[in-house]
């Protein structure tokens, strides 16, 4: 049965313990597992193998998924020499230095593969020293980056590279490793069916996560199989994947704005449980959730504004975990509220017309005339003063003279609005009447 020793012939050196995960690493492209939209027949870098020419590639994708094993595969495919810097611990002299033994092993005809964990974590200056290489010929730069390169990365960088999207794995995947780990190690996890869900659930999509924990639980010495709840008194749920600067914090926080602007309660209620558990400011949810109110709701819904509000003063007077429930209401509220988008684009369309239209002065029948000159210029001449006027509407001319009147608020026919679209109906019959007349 093996062990977690390399074993080797006698007289030879002897090798100390090895990772599960190091020891499972997949020797060719065809036993990487999860991949295949990326390396198979049809994926891009099966095209690339297949024409025999792999460019400079961006790996982009979670923890765990096989950045680093498929680039050392490329790498031994092509016959390239393997070079692996961290963005993380690597500055303009640790690059340098790669440079000058790129170009040294070029003259010998061999080529180098520069692997970049953690390439977004380089500067400008440091992403546009790898162009020139890039562009001789004297490295095949393959980066590693669990952030959106469009947002990391440099454009001339990104000219130059194919992005290829890695993602994480599924259960299915990780029950294949899981067989692997057991054909490695001999034997089975000592779990029944729903415990072994378990542990592959707490891997979170991470690989390496997956295979360190069947690690540790091989290691235990237990009598027959642990059921569900033995096995959490014994193993802590890994932690979800999250930062709350990257990638996550804004797919997370899309995924929350547009299940309540879709009136899905359950799916923003989970996404919202999703943000916090990860670690995410309640306050920062909060004000998202008045924005939502705002821009999704309006006016249909005039009282989600202040639901908003009163529950951000009461989370910020509970604190969490308390006040967590009370965002948790809110946001309920949100998604099934009545939506509406018109004083968004209301004033969207204000914003266009009054970049349009200049310094255009309002018409001098709605001006103040504190002085005779004032007066002389017609100032205030021919106002009519509402209250004044029957049904307290004038119908006068409110926009600049020469400037057409826009329809720019047009309530839809859902909740509240559908009240305001009957009264900009009746006010636009009267000032027709009005204008007429």
């Amino acid at each position: 049965m093996a062990d977690l020793f390399d074993t080797a012939a006698p007289g030879a050196p002897k090798h100390g313990p090895r990772p599960l995960a190091d020891r499972l690493r997949p020797r060719a492209l065809a036993e990487v597992i999860g991949q295949a939209k990326a390396i198979g027949p049809d994926g891009p870098l099966g095209a690339m193998l297949a024409s025999s020419q792999l460019a400079s590639l961006i790996f982009w994708g979670p923890p765990g998924v096989g950045k680093t094993t498929i680039a050392r595969l490329l790498a031994d495919h092509t016959q390239q020499e393997f070079v692996q810097i961290s963005a993380i611990f690597s500055g303009v002299p640790e690059l340098r230095k790669v440079f000058d033994a790129a170009k040294l092993r070029r003259q010998t005809g061999r080529g180098t593969m520069l692997f970049v964990d953690e390439i977004h974590r380089f500067n400008r200056a440091q992403q546009d020293s790898f162009l020139p290489h890039m562009e001789d010929g004297t490295i095949t730069l393959v980066g590693a980056t669990t952030e959106n390169p469009s947002f990391e990365l440099n454009a001339a960088l990104m000219s130059r590279a194919q992005v290829i999207v890695l993602e994480r794995l599924t259960l299915t995947d990780l029950e294949l490793l899981a067989q692997r780990a057991e054909q490695e190690l001999g034997r089975a996890l000592p779990l029944d069916g729903p415990a072994r869900e378990a542990l592959l659930e707490m891997a979170d999509g991470d690989g390496r996560a997956g295979l360190n924990l069947i690690e540790q639980v091989m290691g235990w010495q237990v009598s027959g199989k642990l059921d569900r709840k033995a096995l959490s008194q014994r193993l802590m749920r890994r932690a979800a994947q999250y930062d709350k600067s990257g990638d996550a914090h804004y797919n997370l926080i899309s995924a929350l704005h547009k299940s309540v602007r879709g009136s899905d309660p359950d799916a923003a209620v989970y996404w919202l449980a999703r943000m916090i558990e990860g670690g995410e400011d309640p306050r920062y949810l909060a004000r998202r959730m008045v924005r939502m109110a705002v821009e999704d709701i309006g006016l249909a819904d005039p009282q989600a504004q202040a639901v908003c509000l009163d529950a951000w003063n009461t989370y910020e007077r509970l604190g969490s975990p308390e006040g967590d429930l009370a965002l948790a209401q809110a946001i309920i509220y949100l998604a099934l509220a009545p939506k509406s988008n018109a004083g968004y684009v209301a004033w969207k369309g204000a914003q266009k017309l009054a970049k349009q239209t200049g310094s255009e002065p309002p018409p001098k029948h709605i001006l103040n005339a504190p002085t005779g000159l004032m007066k002389e210029q017609g100032y205030g001449a021919g106002y009519t003063y509402d209250h004044d006027a029957e049904d307290g509407f004038s119908g006068q001319n409110y926009f600049p003279d020469g400037v057409t009147r826009p329809v720019l608020y047009a309530p839809p026919e859902r909740g509240f609005e559908r009240d305001l679209g009957k009264r900009v109906a009746w006010f636009a019959k009267l000032r027709a009447k009005r204008q007429g007349g």
